[in-house]
C-alpha cells in the first residue's frame, strides 16, 4: 500500500450499506436518568471500540496520529548537510502554515524510551512543525533498525533531492554505524559498487570541509574527487577555509562555495616557509619551524632532532615571557 493508499484509507470512509435502511418506530420513551446513564455507557462502549481499533491500526502502521514535536528523535544516521540559507525549506514552511501538513511523516515507537518515536523519514516536515510551533502528523509503525533506515534512504530517493555528496556521507555514516553493505545498498536503491564509490569519497573529502560548502546539488562525483585530490596534493586545507571564510561566499548557494574551493585551489601555491621561519640544531639539521595561519602560531619541534626539547621550553615559558617584556620595554624606551 502507498503512502497515498494508506492515508486515504484513513479518512475517506466508506457509506455505511444500513444507514439507507428507515429507523424503526414505537421505541419505548426513557426517563432522564436512564437516557443518560445509556448515554454515558454508549460513549463508554464507543471510547473502548475506538482505543481498540487505534491499538489495530498501531501495531498494522496504518494510524495517523498527532504528535507532539518534542517527542520524537531523530535517527541514529544523518542524511543531510545542515544549510544556513534553504529557500525550499522556508517555503514549506509558509505551505504548511498555510494549507496545513498534506503529508504525514513516518515514525516508530522508541525502541528504548517508552512514549517516545524516532523519525524514518519526513524530517523537513518535522523541522517546519516545530518552527510553527505544532504538532505533526505521523504515521506510527513498528520498524526494525534496517526497515529504519531503508525507509529514511527511499523516501529520499523518492523526492530525488539528497545530492551526491549527501549520499556519500550517507552512505559512510551508516557503515560506521555497523550498517551491513546490503542494508546501505537497499536504502540507497543502487548497487555495492556505487555504494563503494560513494563511501570512498565520502572518507576522502573531510567533513569540516563539506559541512563549510553545502550540499553542491549540481555537483557530482568527479568535482567532489578533483577537492579531494587537490587537498591531498597540496595539503592545502587552510587555502579552502580562508576562501569558504568570506561573508560574501557565507551567503552564496553551496556549488557557487564549491566551485571557490577548487579554483582557490587551483591558483598559484603559497611559497613555503622561509628560512628565517626554521631553525636548526648546532648538526645542521632541521630541528623546529613556525608556522602562522588564522591569527595563531605554531611552534613545531623535530623530536628525534632534539628529543625533550619542546618539553625543556614549556618548563620555562613563565620565565622567557618575562624576558620577551623586557626586551620590548627596552625596545620602546
Amino acid at each position: 500500500m502507498s503512502r497515498k493508499d494508506t492515508v486515504n484509507s484513513l479518512f475517506l470512509k466508506r457509506p455505511d450499506p444500513e444507514s439507507g435502511k428507515p429507523q424503526k418506530s414505537g421505541e419505548r420513551v426513557r426517563t432522564g436518568a436512564i437516557s443518560a446513564m445509556g448515554a454515558s455507557l454508549h460513549e463508554m462502549s464507543e471510547n473502548a471500540k475506538h482505543a481498540a481499533n487505534l491499538q489495530k491500526q498501531l501495531a498494522e502502521g496504518e494510524a495517523v496520529l498527532s504528535l507532539d514535536v518534542a517527542k520524537i528523535d531523530s535517527s541514529r544516521v544523518a542524511d543531510r548537510i545542515p544549510i544556513e540559507v534553504d529557500a525550499a525549506f522556508d517555503q514549506l514552511v509558509a505551505s504548511i502554515e498555510e494549507n496545513g501538513q498534506q503529508v504525514p511523516i513516518l515514525v516508530r515507537p522508541h525502541p528504548d524510551v517508552a512514549g517516545r518515536y524516532q523519525i524514518a523519514y519526513g524530517r523537513r516536515r518535522l523541522r517546519a512543525a516545530e518552527v510553527l510551533g505544532r504538532s505533526v502528523k505521523a504515521i506510527v509503525k513498528t520498524l526494525s533498525d534496517s526497515e529504519l533506515i531503508v525507509a529514511q534512504g527511499r523516501e529520499n530517493l523518492d523526492r530525488k533531492d539528497l545530492s551526491f555528496i549527501e549520499k556519500a556521507f550517507f552512505a559512510k555514516n551508516l557503515e560506521d554505524d555497523g550498517c551491513d553493505r546490503r542494508t546501505i545498498v537497499a536504502a540507497l536503491g543502487t548497487d555495492k559498487a556505487d555504494v563503494s564509490r560513494y563511501i570512498l569519497v565520502a572518507r576522502r573529502v573531510p567533513e569540516d570541509i563539506v559541512r563549510k560548502i553545502g550540499p553542491a546539488p549540481k555537483a557530482g562525483r568527479a568535482r567532489w574527487l578533483a577537492l579531494a585530490d587537490a587537498l591531498e596534493k597540496r595539503s592545502q586545507i587552510d587555502v579552502v577555509e580562508d576562501a569558504l571564510a568570506s561573508a560574501a561566499l557565507r551567503k552564496a548557494d553551496s556549488d557557487t562555495r564549491l566551485n571557490a574551493a577548487l579554483q582557490a585551489l587551483a591558483s598559484k601555491p603559497r611559497k613555503s616557509l622561509a628560512s628565517k621561519d626554521m631553525w636548526k640544531a648546532p648538526n645542521g639539521k632541521r630541528a623546529a619551524h613556525i608556522e602562522a595561519r588564522h591569527g595563531r602560531t605554531t611552534l613545531v619541534f623535530e623530536d628525534k632532532v632534539v628529543p625533550d626539547f619542546a618539553r625543556f621550553i614549556s618548563a620555562r615559558l613563565d620565565q622567557l615571557y618575562v624576558e620577551f617584556q623586557a626586551d620590548g620595554k627596552e625596545e620602546g624606551s
